[in-house]
């Protein structure tokens, strides 16, 4: 059934379809239809009746943003009720008769569809990666990367006005350009937007993470919205909250997908890290000296038990196994 949002959510609607919601406003209605299918598909029914309205406009000369206008100044200001007598006196099919009909339209379709059925069906899809990377393409042509253990959720088919998909974990994208339908993904409270381009997301307890390899990325956080550019990563923090943009330091982001850990002067520090990441260990640097010691080299599809023998080698320092642990000093 259609939730309500702190304000009537067909308005919101008809704001977005004329490109005229804020950003605040479009991560509103990003998250309404995020929260079950029913809402996806009244909007996509809502859309449909907008774009036939919009031929009967074609027809009959008649400015949609005026009209739903004027239809909005007649609901809240009814003492205005002889103005609305003489409109109706008009022999041409004026503003005010177009917005209404279209809202009772989209009211009269929703209820049908809670009587008969949903019949213009649109199966939303889940894709889960498991414990190894996965490679899945979507309706629209854009090809997405899941790594292990992540989750993507997308309709069928991409009928709206806007190509929208939910994330949960990382995946790398590389998104078809289409301006007509921007791409949009939903990962907690970040709102990823797109045309065409390729970036790396990843969420996590502490943080959320955008790269961008190519393209122009826009991530919106509440009322915040920054722009991303390639070798830039937007970063939006679980306990600083807002969003922050800095310079890609390295390209870790892309291990999954290739296969291969490029080092260039990256400090150890951050080389264990994404090793524990990538290998499920638990690499702990002992010494605090050895920390910053920078490695310029490249692992490719090498065992974690290489990797650490060749920083043993090339540090000259000691790598001890305790249980689980690798402890290096």
């Amino acid at each position: 059934m259609k939730q309500e949002l702190d304000r009537p959510i067909d308005d919101l609607l008809v704001k977005s379809l004329l490109d005229e919601a804020t950003v605040a406003e479009q991560m509103e209605i990003n998250q309404w239809l995020s929260d079950s299918d029913d809402n996806l598909r009244y909007f996509e029914h809502f859309e449909l009746i907008w774009q036939q309205s919009k031929e009967l406009e074609i027809r009959s000369i008649v400015d949609e943003n005026a009209a739903w206008k004027r239809f909005k100044d007649r609901v809240n200001f009814p003492q205005e009720k002889e103005n609305l007598v003489s409109m109706y006196q008009k022999p041409v099919f004026n503003q005010f008769r177009v917005a209404a009909t279209i809202l009772l339209a989209v009211c009269t379709g929703w209820l049908a569809y809670l009587l008969v059925g949903n019949q213009l069906g649109n199966e939303q899809i889940t894709i889960s990666s498991g414990e190894q990377t996965l490679t899945d393409t979507l309706p629209d042509g854009s090809v997405v990367v899941l790594n292990r253990r992540s989750t993507i959720s997308y309709p069928e088919h991409f009928t709206g006005a806007k190509r929208s998909v939910a994330l949960t974990g990382e995946a790398f994208f590389d998104v078809t350009p289409d301006k007509a339908k921007p791409f949009i993904i939903s990962v907690n409270d970040v709102t990823v937007r797109v045309v065409g381009t390729s970036f790396n997301v990843k969420n996590s307890i502490e943080k959320t993470e955008v790269v961008v390899e190519t393209g122009l990325v826009e991530v919106a956080r509440d009322t915040q919205m920054i722009k991303v550019k390639p070798k830039e990563k937007a970063t939006a923090s679980r306990v600083a909250g807002g969003l922050t943009k800095q310079k890609s330091q390295d390209e870790f982001y892309k291990y999954y997908r290739t296969n291969r850990l490029i080092c260039e002067d990256t400090p150890l520090w951050r080389l264990v890290e994404i090793l524990n990441e990538a290998y499920e260990a638990e690499i702990v640097i002992e010494n605090e000296r050895i920390r910053n010691l920078p490695i310029n080299t490249t692992f490719e599809q090498k065992s974690l038990e290489n990797i650490i023998a060749v920083i043993s080698e090339t540090f000259s320092i000691t790598a001890e196994q305790d249980g689980k642990r690798i402890i290096l000093k």
